[in-house]
């Protein structure tokens, strides 16, 4: 593309846009001409994608602002409409829209609504900024056809997003998000009213309290021990963050509730946009929990535990036996809550008939063996909860399995039925009384966890990760697997690779005979994994919500004479094979 053309692009984008600060930054760069900026800001038009829109917040087609939040609506009302004809043609479409703390959170869900609102829905607008949890919560619990939640998650300040749910409560998944994105890009003309006049004609709805009182009754039903609870409570004591996030009024009511002390970081209980106190928002990274943990040391508190901005993801440390603070990662979270999950419902006599617990196929084989030693079914899917909602939906069409539990490594799990998404709030909750519970059977979480490495096996992941930026960081990636694609990896690590698994292309083979093919059944999406001869997987993907490519090891030591030459034969192993990926990621 062309300056010309690039400014041809900024020039209309200035007539469409309704923002004065949105409009006037592109007025700006056009005064300066400075190409560079505009060029980044108008190269492309920020894709709807699969789950919606994200990108840097500013002026530009390429950029999240009211313009593109506005023909993100249009279009996904019009396919509601047609979708859903007979209850469009009756005025029974029904929209629910939450928001988190970011910046512009607030204005671009109000346009949301407006616009679902002159489009014949009945809008639910929570009133103030809600967790996404609660939001495919109100859409299941109130019966709308689609929902929105602006979020951005766990990204930096800059950034922000719009997700896009279905009636199921689930982010859309085909055939839907195809038929969105195709009404997306069609959209010329916006339909919109004012807020005043849509709440003053019953088009949009203002909740809070009423769902939040019923979403808060959910997580603490999701447990299995309120007497245990009640009698132990009082002896843990969790610090608390919700990172600047929307996560404070529940996480601190439904743990205040259980009895539980909590102490919340008071420097990041209140939201903020621009996450003051920490880099990225992010309860994956060391750095986003240190304010947390030092709290914890100077309050002597058994756990810390923490959101993200929209409070789906959920994060936890606690003290080892020498009382130093240890950071719990995603898969270790998911083996301990499916195993409590599994002990649980055994002892109490509460395990349904055919029980089954998802993982993503970048989430580590561990919980396999915990499920198959206890007659639970496991079922893999593609990375993203959406994709663990639609096999949950799956089950409740089939009525072949019982969903007890689902989990990704990337610090998301749903321990109920009722949300179909990650959920931090009942995550929380489910482990605080697992916490409680092998602390009334004399152990520590992390002993715990030792017990199932003792059991199963040793486990040990490792993710590696490089940003590629802008126009060409994008073609970059594409190349990265193209050439994994083209030329496979037949060793990783010292160890043979024995199956590649590709996605995209829907195969499984093994490299020395890779004409013998076996079709798979997960929809196409740019993974290739890597199996090798011990059990441990390798596997690459571009994320599919920032700018960059991300190697997941999942290594498998299986008997090994002790737990200590177990753990030091993992390191070993995931240490030659990061150093394989870096040679791969540096010759880009």
């Amino acid at each position: 593309m062309n300056a010309e053309e690039i400014k041809k692009r900024a020039e209309a984008y200035i007539r469409q846009e309704k923002d004065a600060d949105f409009r006037s930054e592109v007025e700006e760069l056009l005064k300066k001409g400075d190409m560079n900026e505009l060029t980044e800001r108008f190269y492309q038009s920020l894709e709807f994608g699969t789950g919606g829109l994200r990108g840097i917040i500013g002026g530009g087609t390429n950029r999240m602002n009211t313009l593109m939040i506005h023909k993100a609506t249009q279009g996904l009302a019009n396919y509601c409409i047609k979708a859903m004809s007979d209850k469009a043609a009756k005025g029974e479409l029904k929209a629910a829209i939450a928001y988190d703390s970011r910046r512009y959170s607030d204005v671009f869900a109000e346009a949301a609504a407006c616009i679902f609102a002159a489009n014949g829905f009945t809008v639910y607008l929570f009133t103030g900024l809600r967790p996404t949890p609660e939001l495919s919560y109100i859409v299941r619990k109130y019966g709308c056809t689609t929902g929105v939640v602006v979020t951005a998650s766990h990204n930096p300040p800059q950034y922000n997003g719009y997700k896009a749910y279905w009636s199921d409560g689930a982010q859309v998944t085909p055939p839907h998000d195809k038929g969105i994105i195709e009404e997306v890009n069609k959209v010329e003309a916006i339909r919109m009213i004012s807020k005043d006049e849509a709440v003053k004609q019953g088009k949009i709805i203002l909740v809070d309290s009423e769902v939040d009182e019923k979403y808060w009754t959910m997580c603490k039903n999701q447990l299995f021990r309120p007497a245990l609870i009640k009698e132990k409570a009082k002896e843990v004591r969790v610090v608390y963050t919700p990172l600047h996030g929307t996560g404070a009024m529940h996480v601190e009511k439904v743990l205040g509730d259980l009895g539980l002390t909590v102490i919340t970081v008071p420097e990041q209980r209140s939201p903020d946009g621009n996450f003051p106190t920490v880099e990225k928002p992010n309860p994956e990274e060391a750095p986003a929990l240190k304010m947390a943990i030092e709290l914890a040391k100077k309050e002597k508190a058994d756990a810390v535990m923490a959101t993200d901005p929209d409070a789906d993801r959920f994060g936890s440390a606690v003290p080892d036996s020498d009382g130093n603070w240890v950071l719990i990662n995603g898969n270790q979270m998911g083996v301990l809550l499916a195993d409590y999950i599994i002990v649980s419902r055994k002892e109490l006599n509460k395990m349904p008939q055919n029980p089954a617990l998802i993982r993503s196929i970048v989430t580590s084989p561990m919980v396999d063996y915990i499920a198959k030693a206890n007659g639970v079914h496991v079922d893999e899917c593609l990375t993203g909860f959406k994709w663990i909602a639609s096999v949950m939906n799956g089950y409740d069409e089939k009525k072949n399995y019982n969903y007890i539990f689902g989990f990704e490594e990337s610090y998301g799990y749903n321990v109920e039925t009722e949300v179909r998404d990650k959920d931090g709030v009942s995550a929380a909750a489910m482990c605080a009384e697992m916490t409680l519970y092998w602390r009334s059977q004399g152990k520590s979480l992390l002993e715990r966890l030792e017990e199932l490495y003792k059991t199963y096996g040793y486990f040990e992941d490792r993710s590696i990760s490089k940003t590629f930026l802008g126009a060409s960081g994008g073609e970059t990636m594409k190349k990265i697997m193209a050439k994994l694609r083209a030329d496979g990896l037949k060793m990783l690590g010292g160890k043979k690779v024995v199956k590649i698994r590709d996605i995209g292309e829907s195969v499984a083979y093994n490299p020395e005979n890779p004409n013998a093919r076996e079709k798979l059944s997960f929809p196409s999406s740019n993974v290739l994994q890597f199996f090798l001869e011990d059990g441990t997987i390798v596997s690459a993907r571009p994320s599919g919500t920032e700018p960059k490519i991300k190697f997941y090891i999942n290594a498998v030591i299986l008997n090994a004479p002790s737990l200590d030459e177990a753990k030091k034969t993992a390191q070993a192993l995931c240490a030659a094979i990061e150093k394989e990926i870096q040679a791969v990621l540096d010759a880009a």
